[in-house]
């Protein structure tokens, strides 16, 4: 039940990363939450990096830091990807 959950979240903050990042990304609602879904993984990594916590290694990012995550990977999806016409 839990992973039906972080991808409704996904799929917001993957929503929210395409809205503040315009752009021809043919992206339908599946790649969208696993956008946002892999950016709560990477939001998490840089949230224990930056508010340490010695019992957890990694936190829960919340929406916030879900959408700063995905925001980073979908820069670095259209740094990488090939240029189309």
């Amino acid at each position: 039940m839990w992973i039906i959950g972080w991808f409704i979240v996904g799929l917001i903050a993957g929503g929210i990363a395409r809205l503040i990042m315009p752009g021809r990304d043919p992206m339908g609602c599946l790649a969208t939450g696993l956008l946002g879904m892999a950016g709560g993984v990477l939001g998490g990594w840089i949230g224990s990096l930056l508010w340490p916590n010695p019992e957890r290694r990694f936190i829960h990012p919340g929406l916030l830091l879900s959408i700063v995550g995905a925001v980073i990977l979908l820069a670095l999806w259209r740094l990488v990807r090939p240029r189309t016409l």
